[in-house]
């Protein structure tokens, strides 16, 4: 079974929730708090064992690319200044992974976006992270008296579970959440199939936004996929019935693979919070959450919210 080493992310959409902001700036880029989104999910990945991320970007992308860049004058100001933290993460952002820029000429879906990196990914099992969500997994604690607090082990991240479901079976893993929100019927794909233990499902059926009232399951795909090369095959296959304008996404070739009998699991993700910066709400919320995790204002902004008057 081949290691996993490269990860895709499609980042070429327009942004069109968030403009006017978007017109200049790829969504991808917008800040939670200190660091753009782009970066948390580049950060899952490299931080269980990713060595390779590909950005799927378009013309209009180049401030993604600059970020994971080196800025060899703004080092230099940092170091002439002294400011050795904020050096240290600069240097560490470019370090992160090699990067590889891929640019998709249309936008035609996410499953598009997938076929654009097969040159780059040749015949290797990959992971597939969107580039404006991402999930944390945070460990429970218990406040013992006060001022004393036991934390739980780290439970395994987004990446980590994919991983490990992908060893188990060595086929195409879905990353999933369990919903009973309607409207995210409108939103997600939705998986069912064989239960296995453990969050674990051999996927027999996989409908993309199926519909309130019309959900196989409660389990959402979202959030990190992992694909064997099947997938690029599959996706050709799909687009070759897709009528004018219609966009392929990454279901329809799953679709394929299942209808060849290919193997299919998703894993649910364990203690999991979804962050989903792809609409306005979800982002704001988001910024929210994690201002209030923040290790230098998290406090002062908890202190905030509690005396605000709206």
């Amino acid at each position: 079974m081949k290691k996993i080493r490269k990860a895709v992310i499609p980042v070429a959409g327009f942004g069109t929730r968030f403009l006017p902001q978007t017109k200049a700036m790829p969504k991808e880029m917008l800040p939670l708090v200190d660091k753009p989104i782009v970066q948390y999910v580049v950060e899952n990945a490299v931080d269980a064992g990713i060595e390779q991320i590909i950005l799927i970007t378009g013309w209009h992308k180049r401030a993604i690319e600059d970020h994971f860049d080196t800025h060899f004058e703004l080092e230099a100001k940092l170091a002439a200044a002294g400011k050795e933290k904020q050096l240290s993460e600069m240097r560490r952002i470019s370090s992160l992974a090699e990067f590889i820029y891929v640019r998709q000429k249309e936008a035609r879906g996410n499953g598009d976006a997938i076929l654009t990196a097969q040159a780059v990914v040749g015949d290797e099992p990959f992971v597939v992270f969107w580039g404006d969500e991402f999930m944390t997994t945070e460990g429970n604690h218990k406040v013992l008296a006060e001022g004393e607090v036991l934390m739980a082990a780290k439970p395994l991240s987004c990446t980590e579970q994919l991983l490990s479901a992908y060893e188990k079976t060595g086929a195409t893993i879905l990353g999933g959440l369990r919903t009973d929100k309607e409207e995210d019927t409108l939103k997600y794909g939705y998986a069912s199939g064989e239960e296995l233990g453990g969050g674990l499902m051999k996927v027999d059926k996989i409908i993309e936004k199926p519909g309130i009232g019309n959900a196989p399951s409660n389990l959402a795909t979202l959030a990190g996929f992992i694909f064997t090369p099947d997938i690029f095959p599959a996706l050709k296959r799909a687009a070759g019935g897709l009528k004018d304008g219609q966009e392929l996404v990454y279901v329809d070739g799953l679709n394929v693979m299942l209808s060849q009998g290919k193997e299919v699991y998703a894993q649910e993700i364990l203690n999991a919070e979804y962050h989903d910066c792809g609409s306005k709400l979800g982002y704001m919320k988001t910024v929210v959450e994690l201002g209030l995790r923040h290790l230098e204002i998290g406090e002062e902004f908890r202190e905030y919210l509690r005396k605000l008057k709206v």
